[in-house]
């Protein structure tokens, strides 16, 4: 039977790659968070290429939730309108017996 590999949160990596960014030894935090040096050194490498781009998304990300929400507040809009008109027909239509 296949042994799985590992998986990692991005919370561990993010600890562990910043841990050896600051000792400047690979193999020294990687055998103390039990990765091999190697992955460490992957992660690293990822970071420094993709690093800027966490702070790029969080305008997206406010941009999108901006975005969401007034497309939310459209559709409420359009359903009180409907109800408007509903409540409008009924009153119409209401018998006058009150049955």
């Amino acid at each position: 039977m296949a042994k799985k590999p590992k998986t990692y949160t991005p919370n561990f990596k993010f600890k562990v790659v910043m841990e050896s960014m600051v000792k400047g030894n690979v193999a020294e935090v990687a055998r103390q968070y039990q990765v091999h040096p190697n992955q460490l050194s992957s992660w690293r490498s990822y970071f420094n290429q993709n690093g800027h781009v966490i702070f790029e998304r969080g305008n997206d990300h406010e941009e999108k939730f901006k975005k969401k929400v007034m497309e939310l507040e459209n559709i409420i809009g359009k359903k009180e309108i409907e109800i408007n008109i509903l409540k409008k027909y009924l009153d119409f239509y209401a018998p006058l017996d009150g049955a």
